[in-house]
């Protein structure tokens, strides 16, 4: 479910092997909903997410209120080992996104489904 000011907007998933809300489906959901026409709605949904691509790649954190908060971590250089042939490799220092869902999303998820 998407949720607009106290309006929820429900959805379903088309397809059973890809069970996941594509950008394709957001797009669809403000042209249905918001009533912005087809080419709007995916130019928003695009610009919405390169806005928070691009935060995370400039090294800022992104907080959505009520949703969560993706942040970046700088992993240190660590050893690792190939699973097939136990060989010792190291691994490099790396930056990776992290994303801590908020206390309102957890509580609205436990409520679906407690």
């Amino acid at each position: 479910m998407l949720e607009r000011s106290d309006e929820v907007i429900e959805f379903a998933v088309d397809s059973l092997e890809t069970p996941a809300l594509t950008k394709a489906q957001l797009a669809d959901l403000l042209f249905e909903h918001i009533g912005l026409n087809k080419r709007e709605s995916k130019d928003m949904i695009d610009a919405f997410f390169d806005l928070i691509a691009q935060s995370l790649i400039e090294g800022r954190d992104v907080k959505l209120s009520g949703f969560g908060n993706f942040q970046i971590r700088t992993k240190a250089p660590r050893p690792g080992r190939n699973p097939r042939t136990g060989e010792a490799i190291p691994i490099g220092a790396r930056r990776v996104v992290t994303f801590h869902a908020s206390s309102k999303l957890k509580e609205q998820i436990q409520d679906a489904h407690g």
